[in-house]
Formats: structure tokens, sequence, C-alpha cells
């Protein structure tokens, strides 16, 4: 089955609200306010993520970042590449403020494009609460890197508890929109960039926008990692020679390139997502790979099969029953906080798939990256009966 599919499970999807922060400029790089994006819920929903597991209180901060040696893949005419990030990692507790979901301006445009007549409030979604806090004082230590990548047509926020999750647990977090293939990127100056490739993917297909990814990330990872002037302030956090990535349908898929084009990202995890740019067949160099699979269609898929045996290294394919496409992501919270039913054959419950996805992904990092041993990993437990492991 192909996991980029735009049907009664993208409806669902269509809840994942981009992130209101931005940057315009021509600055490399530059740090963004969210003093103004905090917003009420004056009609008493308020859906809420669910709390990090991890040891460590969570900081957030969020970047622009302006690509000066490459123009824009999809708009060459808005000349160079940039890119929104929004970096979770470990901080000290008692820090920083609430750090908001997104704006209201940046929810009505999501659900005005995905779900054109809804009566849900913007402030329904907007005022999600998290559980970062925007510009917290960092953690002493140095901790890997984790770079996430949504789904296509999907800003950044659909990743927001995974990113949470993992920062608690010990990581720092690089949480990437790519602009022009989500329903929205809002960049400092106000101006909102929309998707120019979610109804006309380019000549190559989805396969081409995977590649594509691929050198957002590496780009992100050069400026984060630089030794003289990274665009982060609390670069020292980060830990270089321990980098993974992991990625939601299309996010997934740009994961296997970003690995096959740069060999600083060191373990992989794709989270549902059809490999329409396949597995080299020369393989990964021996790095590890996750991919985790809803149980529609009986969780196969034919871009798996065939790039299973390329995966050189180790390598695990788990099956969630009872889950759909957007089961991984934040969708299944804010759509049962919000009254909206879940696509038929759905039956895990949404604190489920979050934990469950939070489990096995942070398990695998915490395994690769971390030298961690994790039995969870190793078949099926009792304590996760929905998890089976493909042969």
């Amino acid at each position: 089955m192909t996991r980029i599919r735009r049907t009664a499970v993208a409806a669902v999807l269509t809840l994942v609200l981009p992130l209101p922060v931005i940057a315009a400029g021509t600055a490399l790089a530059a740090p963004v306010s969210e003093h103004s994006a905090a917003v009420s819920d004056p009609y008493g929903l308020h859906p809420e993520l669910p709390r990090p597991t991890g040891p460590h209180a969570v900081g957030r901060e969020i970047l622009h970042l302006v690509d000066t040696h490459r123009q824009d893949p999809w708009v060459p005419s808005a000349g160079l590449r940039q890119l929104m990030v929004s970096m979770y990692y470990p901080a000290r507790p008692g820090t920083g403020r609430p750090a908001p979901y997104m704006t209201v301006e940046a929810a009505q445009d999501m659900l005005q494009l995905k779900l054109p007549g809804t009566t849900i409030p913007a402030e329904a979604v907007s005022g999600t609460r998290t559980w970062a806090r925007s510009d917290a004082r960092p953690e002493h230590g140095r901790f890997p890197l984790v770079m996430l990548s949504p789904g296509f047509t999907m800003p950044r926020t659909e990743l927001t508890s995974l990113a949470e999750d993992l920062a608690s647990r010990g990581y720092v977090v690089a949480l990437v929109d790519h602009t022009y293939e989500n329903s929205g990127t809002t960049f400092p100056d106000g101006q909102t960039l929309t998707c120019t490739i979610c109804d006309t993917p380019p000549a190559g297909g989805p396969g081409v926008i995977a590649e594509s990814r691929a050198k957002d990330i590496s780009f992100v990872i050069d400026q984060l990692t630089s030794r003289h002037h990274p665009a982060w302030q609390y670069a020292r956090m980060i830990d270089a020679r321990r980098i993974g990535m992991a990625g939601h349908s299309l996010g997934g898929d740009a994961a296997v390139t970003t690995m096959a084009a740069d060999k600083r990202v060191r373990a992989g995890v794709n989270l549902d997502g059809t490999m329409f740019a396949p597995v080299p067949a020369t393989g990964l160099g021996g790095r590890p790979f996750l991919l985790v699979s809803h149980d529609q269609g009986g969780g196969e898929d034919p871009t798996w099969t065939s790039g299973w045996a390329n995966l050189d290294g180790w390598k695990r394919w788990l099956i969630v029953s009872g889950s759909n496409h957007a089961s991984f992501t934040d969708v299944p919270v804010l759509a049962e906080a919000l009254g909206i039913p879940e696509p038929p054959g759905t039956t895990i419950s949404a604190q489920r798939s979050v934990q469950i996805t939070r489990t096995y992904v942070g398990a695998f990092f915490d395994l690769h990256l971390r030298g961690i041993p994790e039995p969870v990993l190793d078949g099926p437990s009792a304590a996760d009966p929905e998890v089976s492991f493909h042969p």
C-alpha cells in the first residue's frame, strides 16, 4: 500500500497544524521570538499532548535557516532555500515559559485548506497544550542529535509529541519544516508560504521530494554542528558523533535518502512511509534502520519488501495492530480531544499509539546512538501485544 495517500486517513491527518514560528531575511540563521504566539482557547476545548516520559524538562527554540548555496527547488523565483526548524533539548526545570503549539492564524489557514467548512474553531487547535518551555535554560552536557521530518503536506507540528519525548530522554531534536511541501510555513515577517507541490508533485514523483529533503536535512546538520559559527546558541549540547533521523510518511522515506547521502546520520527510522526513493542496492553501510507500519492491508508495502534485503545493518520491521497511517503522529490525540472519529479499522487509542511510537523510537535511538541495551527490540513483548515483528 502507498503511504502518501490522501484518503479518509488523510482527512484525519489534516488536524496536524503548522507551528507558528518564522523568520525571513538575509541572515544565515536566526532564533525566532515566540512571545506573540501564545493563545487562549475561549471555546473550552483543550487538547493536551501526552506528558513526556523521560527525566528531563524540555526546552524549545525556533530557528530560521537560509541556505546561501542552494536555490529553492520548488519555487526558484523565491531565491535561496529557507527553512524553519524547532529545536527541542533537555532543559533545566522551572525555566522558560510554555511553548505554544501554533498561532490562531496558522490554525485558521490549516483548517481552511484541509477541512473547508469545518466548525472546529482555530483556537481549539492552536491552544493545544505542549510540555516544552520556550527559551528554557539548557542542561549541562552533550547529547545525541535526532533529526525529524514530517509527512508530505504536513507541517512539522505533527511530530511535536515525539520531539518532546526524545528531548526528555536526553536528545537534542531538530524538527524541520520543508518549505512549500506542507500546508503552510510561517516566517517572521508574517508571510505564510503554502504548499506549491501538494496537488502537482514535481516530475519524478515523491522520490524527488525525498531526495530534496535529504539536502534540507544535511544543510541543517551542517548549520547545527559547525565548529566556527553554529546556527544555534546551544549547539555545544550536540554530540556530532551521534546523529540519527526519523520521519513520518514521506519523511520516513527521506530518512533513507538522507542516510544514503550523508554518512553522519548513523541510524534511521521510517514511520509508515512508502519508499519512493528506494534503499540503495549497495545498502546503508551497515547502519541500523527501523521500519514501523500500521496493519491495514496486513502491514505490507511492496517498497519495504524490496528494500528490506538492501538494509545491510541491524534492522527491524514492526507492525502495530489497530493503527492507521496517522497513528504515529499527534493527530490521534487532537482528533480524540476534538471529537473527530478515527478512520475505519482503527482500534488503538490515541494515548496508546503515542506510547508505542515513543517507546520503540526511543528504544531504537537509545540502543544505536547511546549503546543502551533495549530488550523491547529483541522480539514480541507481553507489555505491547499490539506490536508484531515482521519475519
